[in-house]
C-alpha cells in the first residue's frame, strides 16, 4: 500500500492545484519505487489458532525470516561483534607435512587436509552455517582437493592461533572456546529479546528489497509483478487513504476512475445566477472542446502588447528574462476557474485539458406494476364484498353538551337537545274498524290531436 506521508503530499498537491488524477495511474507511479510503499506481512492461522507457517522478526535491522535457526545464523552472522568479541592467542602448529588441503568451491573457505582429527567438524560447521538448505551429500561433492603451497601454508597459519569469544555487555567475564558454545549462548541469553515471533508486521518497500529470506524474497517480487500488471490492491487501499482526507472519486466514460476535490456537478447558467467572468469561461469551455488553461487565459485575458523599454545611459539595464507580473484580468480568471473546479463545475485534468460538467440525463419513469394473471388452469377468484365496519365504529356517537359549551360559550342548556315527546296514544275507533275513504278520481287524459298517436303512459 501506499506510504502515508506520501498520500499526504498527494492529497494537498490534488486540492492545491484543483486538478483531476486518473486512480490506476497514481498507483503505477507509487510502485514505481520502493519508497513509495510499504509491505505488510500477515500470517495465516488454521482454525484451531496455530499459524500455519510461522514468521519471525530480528529487531536489529527489520528482516523477516521463516525459521527461527535461519534468523539465529543471520544475526551472528551480520551482528555478531554486537555481542562478542573473538581473541586469539598462539598456539603449537599441527605437526607432520601436509601436501594439499580440502577447499569450498562455492565459499573459498579452507577446511583442512582429508585426514585431519578436526576436518569433519569443520565440514558440518560450514554446511550448518552457510549451506543449510543444500544436501549434505551435495554439499560434499563441492569441496575440491587444493595442492597449492599458499593455500596450504595458510592453512598451518591459521591453526597456529587459538580462537575464543569474550561475552559483551554481560556483568561478569566469560570466554566461549567455539562457535557452537556461542550459538548457546546466544539461544540462551539474547534470543527472546532479538528474535520474536509476529503474527502481522510493516515495513517499508526499500526494506523489503533488502530481505535475506529467500521464500520471502521470492514472494515480494510475485506479488510486486502481480501489481505492476494490473494495481488493483494497491488501488483499493490508496483509495481508502484518499476518502480519508476528503477527496472524492468519479469515472470518465464510466470506465477511468479518477480523483478530484470535488465531483463534477452541473451549473445551470440560467437557472443559477453566476458573475459574468464564470459565465465567459463555462460558455468558452463549452464551445472550445479538450481547451487548454493557457488557451482559456489568452481569449478571455489577453495581455497587453509590450513595449520595448530603451536603456538609458548610465543607468541599471532591464533585467534580462524577469518573470513578467500577473495581471489583473488574468488573476480574476485563474480565481473564477479555481472555485469552478472546487465546485466540480469545470474540470481540469492531470493532461491540462478542460471539460464542464455534463447535465444529468433525466431518470425514467418507473412503469405500475401490473396485477399478475392468472396462470393456466387457474379459475379467477371473484372480488371479495367488502366488509362491514367493525361494531365498535359502527356505535352511536354520544355528545357532550358541557363540552360544546365550555369550547363554544354557549349555555349548555341552549345545547342540550329538547326532551323527546312520546308519541300520541293511538285511540281505537268506537264503532269497528274505520271507514275507508273513497278513492281519489283518475285524472282526464286530453283526446290526441289529429294526426298524433295515442301513446301509453
Amino acid at each position: 500500500m501506499a506510504d502515508e506521508h506520501g498520500v499526504d503530499l498527494l492529497a494537498r498537491q490534488i486540492r492545491v492545484t484543483g486538478r483531476a488524477y486518473p486512480l490506476f495511474e497514481i498507483a503505477q507511479m507509487i510502485l514505481a519505487k520502493p519508497e513509495r510503499h510499504t509491505l505488510t506481512f500477515t500470517v495465516k492461522k488454521k482454525p484451531d489458532g496455530a499459524p500455519v507457517q510461522p514468521l519471525f522478526l530480528c529487531a536489529l535491522d527489520e528482516t523477516l525470516w521463516l525459521s527461527e535457526d535461519d534468523a539465529v545464523r543471520h544475526a551472528l552472522d551480520r551482528h555478531f561483534a554486537t555481542f562478542y568479541q573473538p581473541e586469539r592467542t598462539p598456539i603449537d602448529p599441527p605437526r607432520g607435512v601436509y601436501t594439499f588441503v580440502a577447499q569450498c568451491s562455492m565459499s573459498g573457505i579452507v577446511l583442512g587436509p582429508p585426514n585431519h582429527h578436526d576436518y569433519q567438524n569443520q565440514l558440518r560447521r560450514l554446511h550448518a552455517e552457510k549451506f543449510s538448505r543444500m544436501h549434505f551429500d551435495t554439499f560434499k561433492s563441492k569441496v575440491r582437493i587444493v595442492r597449492d603451497e599458499a593455500v596450504v601454508k595458510k592453512w598451518i597459519e591459521d591453526q597456529s592461533w587459538k580462537t575464543e569469544y569474550i561475552c559483551l555487555n554481560m556483568p561478569e567475564t566469560l570466554k566461549l572456546p567455539n562457535r557452537e558454545e556461542v550459538e548457546k549462548h546466544f539461544r540462551q541469553v539474547h534470543l527472546a529479546n532479538i528474535i520474536k515471533p509476529v503474527e502481522t508486521h510493516r515495513i517499508t518497500g526499500t526494506a523489503g528489497r533488502g530481505q535475506r529470506d529467500r521464500e520471502l524474497n521470492r514472494l515480494i517480487r510475485q506479488r510486486w509483478e502481480e501489481q505492476r500488471r494490473f494495481p488493483m490492491q494497491v488501488a483499493t487501499t490508496l483509495s481508502q487513504q484518499f476518502a480519508s482526507r476528503g477527496l472524492q472519486f468519479f469515472k470518465v466514460n464510466r470506465a477511468i476512475t479518477h480523483v478530484a476535490v470535488a465531483r463534477p456537478r452541473y451549473l445551470d447558467l440560467d437557472a443559477t445566477p453566476v458573475s459574468e467572468g464564470v459565465r465567459k469561461i463555462v460558455e468558452f469551455v463549452n464551445a472550445k472542446p479538450k481547451c487548454t488553461r493557457k488557451q482559456l487565459v489568452e481569449s478571455l485575458a489577453p495581455a497587453p502588447a509590450v513595449v520595448p523599454v530603451t536603456p538609458v545611459e548610465g543607468g541599471p539595464s532591464p533585467a534580462a528574462g524577469a518573470p513578467a507580473e500577473m495581471s489583473p484580468e488574468v488573476a480574476a480568471v485563474l480565481t473564477d476557474l479555481h472555485w469552478l473546479a472546487h465546485q466540480g463545475h469545470v474540470i481540469e485534468f492531470a493532461n491540462g485539458i478542460l471539460e464542464t460538467a455534463k447535465k444529468p440525463a433525466p431518470r425514467p419513469e418507473k412503469p405500475a406494476a401490473k396485477p399478475p394473471e392468472p396462470t393456466a388452469g387457474e379459475a379467477a377468484t371473484p372480488a371479495a364484498p367488502a366488509e362491514a365496519p367493525p361494531a365498535e365504529l359502527a356505535a352511536e356517537v354520544v355528545i357532550d353538551p358541557g363540552s360544546i359549551a365550555t369550547a363554544t360559550g354557549v349555555s349548555a342548556e341552549a345545547v342540550a337537545p329538547a326532551a323527546e315527546v312520546p308519541p300520541a296514544a293511538e285511540v281505537p275507533p268506537a264503532d269497528g274498524p274505520a271507514a275507508e275513504a273513497p278513492p281519489a278520481p283518475a285524472p282526464e287524459v286530453p283526446p290526441p290531436t289529429p294526426g298524433e298517436t295515442a301513446t301509453g303512459a
